[in-house]
């Protein structure tokens, strides 16, 4: 089951997702901008977004447990997000991974394609480059 996450999905939630300030889990509830999938009453993925230009919806958390992918679960809760985002009139998508993920040929199936991408370089903040991904909704 998918459904938008909630307040009583905090303690839950962080498990899975240990980068959402604890203010942010707040908004993420109050604004809508979370959703959870509920496999035989547990919390076991997570999707979470913002609005990148204040306009277009931006995936930055898609986490499965570890112990349930494989599933088709990911795709799901993709699926889901891109419908909605789609009832809300919103034509792009956008999503990002490092560049040394295998998540981006996960969005690469789902219809998702490269659309640049930066490299974080400063003391204490280091990454692998992040690519950014888009795909018409």
């Amino acid at each position: 089951m998918i459904r938008y996450v909630e307040s009583r999905d905090k303690e839950a939630w962080y498990r899975l997702d240990h980068g959402l300030p604890d203010m942010g889990f707040d908004e993420k509830v109050r604004l809508r901008q979370g959703y959870v999938y509920i496999e035989d009453g547990k919390l076991v993925g997570i999707l979470r977004f913002n609005l990148f230009w204040d306009s277009v919806p931006f995936c930055n958390m898609l986490y499965i447990d570890e112990n349930y992918r494989g599933r088709g679960f990911g795709r799901q809760l993709m699926e889901r997000w891109e419908q909605d985002m789609k009832d809300l009139g919103c034509g792009m998508l956008m999503t990002s991974t490092q560049v040394n993920e295998q998540a981006q040929h996960f969005y690469r199936a789902l219809g998702y394609k490269d659309a640049g991408g930066f490299v974080v370089d400063i003391p204490g903040y280091e990454q692998p480059m992040e690519l950014i991904m888009i795909k018409r909704n």
